[in-house]
C-alpha cells in the first residue's frame, strides 16, 4: 500500500491509497492532527522540544492544545522547513547541551509523524512518497534522504509538489495544467502536460530514493505521462504575510512581536479569506493582558501592496510563461489553473490569477490535500518525465574578475536521464602536480535573490537585487574535491584527464575520469550528488 507525506511550512498532510475504493484518502494522525469544518485532517507543522538529548518532541496540534505556541520559548519551533538547507541559519538556541538546527527539528517532526503512521497503519512501511518544493536545492533533498535512511520503509520516492498537485486535482482529461502552489513558505509554479497516449509495461517509479528487498511487479495498464514543461519558484508564503501583519499592528497599536500576536495575525488572515472584516480578541487570565485586533480586507490588501507582494507574484509568473513561450505555449493553451496551498485562499491572490486566466479555468476547491493525494498517483499508472530545474557547473578562477566563478556544464532545463554525457578535458596547472581537484556546484536560476535572516525569533525572507545565479557547491569538502590522482605527476601545457558528466534516471550527477597519458580509468560512474 502506498502512503504520501506533503511536508509543508505551515501544515503537513498524510494520505494513503485505498485499494478497496480505488481512491486516495487523507489520514488523521491522532492528537497531532487538526480538522476544522470542511477542511481535511491537517498536522500543523509545529514542534516543541521537551528533551533534546533524548529527542523527545511534541508535534502538530499537540503543541497548540497545550498552549505551547503562544509564548516566547526557545523550545518552540514553527516554519522550520524554510530553514532546512539554508547556508546561514542565524541564531538557534542550545537546548539540553545541544545546539539546535532546523534539520534536527525537521527530522524529529517527521520521525514522530511516521512512527505514528506506522502504529496506525502497519502497511505504511512498504512505500512512502515525499513531495518537495520545485525550487529546493539538493541540500534539502540530501537531508530528506538522510531522514529516510532511518526509516523502516521498503521504498521511498520524491515528487515535485506542483506535479503532484496536477495529478491530485483529477484533471486527467486535460492536457496542459498550470499549478500555483502557494503555502506557508514557498510559491511554486509548474506547467505540467498530461498525456495518456502511450502504452508501457514499466511500473512508474518517479524519483526513487531508497529500495528495499521487495520486488515490484510489472503493470500492463496504460501509463499516463506527466511532463513538466516549465517551473518557477521563490521563498514567499503565508508566514511572510503573518509577519507583515504583526509589524502593522506593532506600528499602529504598539503591539509586541510575540508568538501569540503572530498566531492572532494568522487567524485574522484566515478570516479575511471568508469575510470583509475580521477581529480577534485574546485575554490572558494569568497576566491580565488583553488584545483586540481588527482588520478590513481593503487594509489587508494595502499591506500586501506595500510589501511588493503582487510584484513578486508577477515576476514568478513572467518567468514561467517565458519558459512556456519558448515551447510554443501561450496562456490560451493552458487548459486549467490549479490553486494549491492555504495562501491561494486569499481572495486577492485569486483575483491576481484572474488577470492572466479566465475565471472558468481556475480551480481552487482542493487547496490542502491535492498534493499528497496526487503523489499517490505515481503508484497508480502515472509516469513522470521531468527536467532539471537547476543546472550544474564547475568552479574556476576568473583572472579578469580576480575571483572564483562558475562554468556551466549541464544547463537548467536538461531532461534526465541524459542520453549522452558531457565531456570536459583538463590539464595540470603546476609542475609535478600530484592530483587534480574539481568543485562541482548546483547553479540556481538567475532571478531576483532571496535573503534569509532572523528578526528576533522570526525567520524572515526578503527579495534582494540579483547578483547572478545562486550556487551551492556539492563536493567542496575535505576528501571530496580530488577527482584524479596523477601517476606520474602532471605538468602544465598539455591535456591530462577527460571527465564525463551525466545525470541518471534518479537525478544523480555522475562522473567518469580517464587519464589521457596512461589510458587508465581513475573514476568510473562515480556519484557526485547522491540523494540517498
Amino acid at each position: 500500500m502506498s502512503y504520501a507525506i506533503d511536508f509543508g511550512t505551515s501544515n503537513t498532510v498524510v494520505a494513503r491509497w485505498n485499494a478497496a475504493t480505488g481512491q486516495p484518502e487523507t489520514l488523521s494522525l491522532g492528537d497531532a492532527s487538526l480538522q476544522l469544518g470542511k477542511n481535511p485532517p491537517l498536522v500543523p507543522s509545529l514542534a516543541y522540544v521537551e528533551n533534546a538529548r533524548q529527542g523527545q518532541v511534541l508535534v502538530g496540534q499537540q503543541v497548540r492544545d497545550r498552549g505551547l505556541d503562544l509564548q516566547t520559548d526557545p523550545r518552540f519551533f514553527r516554519s522550520f522547513k524554510r530553514g532546512i538547507g539554508t547556508t546561514i541559519q542565524g541564531f538557534l538556541p542550545e537546548l539540553d547541551g545541544q545546539v539546535m538546527t532546523f534539520e534536527q527539528v525537521g527530522y524529529w517532526f517527521l520521525r514522530q509523524l511516521i512512527q505514528q503512521l506506522q502504529i496506525n497503519e502497519p502497511e505504511s512501511n512498504q512505500s512512502l512518497i515525499f513531495t518537495v518544493p520545485v525550487d529546493s536545492f539538493e541540500t534539502y533533498r540530501h537531508w530528506l534522504g538522510r531522514v529516510c535512511q532511518d526509516l523502516r520503509v521498503e521504498q521511498v520516492q520524491l515528487l515535485d509538489e506542483p506535479t503532484a498537485a496536477a495529478l491530485g486535482y483529477g484533471m486527467a482529461d486535460r492536457e496542459i495544467l498550470l499549478v500555483v502552489d502557494f503555502g506557508g513558505g514557498t510559491l511554486d509554479l509548474a506547467l505540467v502536460q498530461l498525456d495518456a497516449n502511450r502504452q508501457s509495461k514499466t511500473k512508474p517509479r518517479g524519483f526513487i530514493l531508497k529500495w528495499g528487498e521487495k520486488i515490484l511487479t510489472e503493470s500492463a495498464q496504460q501509463v499516463k505521462t506527466a511532463r513538466v514543461l516549465a517551473k518557477a519558484g521563490q521563498n514567499l508564503g503565508g508566514t511572510d504575510i503573518d509577519n507583515w501583519l504583526v509589524d502593522y499592528f506593532a506600528t499602529t497599536q504598539g503591539l509586541a512581536q510575540t508568538p501569540l500576536t503572530t498566531r492572532l495575525a494568522e487567524r485574522l488572515k484566515i478570516q479575511l479569506s471568508q469575510r470583509q472584516q475580521a477581529s480577534e480578541v485574546y485575554f490572558n487570565d494569568e497576566t491580565f493582558e488583553s488584545y483586540e485586533l481588527n482588520l478590513e480586507r481593503d487594509n489587508f490588501e494595502l499591506i500586501l501592496k506595500e510589501h511588493q507582494f503582487f510584484e513578486r507574484l508577477d515576476k514568478s509568473m513572467f518567468h514561467l510563461l517565458q519558459q512556456a513561450r519558448r515551447q510554443g505555449i501561450d496562456t490560451q493553451n493552458i487548459d486549467a489553473v490549479l490553486l494549491v496551498g492555504g495562501t491561494t485562499q486569499i481572495p486577492a491572490v485569486q483575483t491576481w490569477a484572474q488577470q492572466y486566466f479566465e475565471p472558468s479555468k481556475i480551480c481552487s476547491d482542493r487547496p490542502f490535500e491535492a498534493i499528497a493525494q496526487g503523489a499517490l498517483q505515481l503508484q497508480q499508472g502515472f509516469q513522470l518525465k521531468d527536467f532539471l530545474y537547476h543546472g550544474y557547473g564547475i568552479r574556476y578562477w576568473d583572472r579578469r574578475q580576480n575571483c572564483h566563478n562558475w562554468h556551466s556544464i549541464i544547463p537548467a532545463g536538461q531532461p534526465y536521464p541524459m542520453p549522452e554525457p558531457v565531456e570536459l578535458v583538463l590539464g595540470a596547472s603546476l609542475e609535478n602536480q600530484p592530483s587534480i581537484e574539481l568543485i562541482v556546484g548546483e547553479l540556481g536560476v538567475e532571478t531576483e535573490g532571496t535573503e534569509v535572516y532572523f528578526d528576533g525569533d522570526r525567520l524572515i525572507t526578503r527579495p534582494v537585487a540579483s547578483t547572478g545565479a545562486q550556487v551551492q557547491a556539492l563536493n567542496d569538502r575535505e576528501g571530496a574535491r580530488s577527482i584524479a590522482r596523477l601517476t606520474p605527476p602532471g605538468f602544465p601545457g598539455s591535456d591530462r584527464i577527460k571527465v564525463l558528466f551525466w545525470v541518471d534516471d534518479q537525478r544523480c550527477l555522475r562522473i567518469t575520469v580517464e587519464d589521457l597519458l596512461t589510458d587508465d580509468t581513475l573514476l568510473e560512474d562515480q556519484v557526485v550528488a547522491q540523494l540517498s
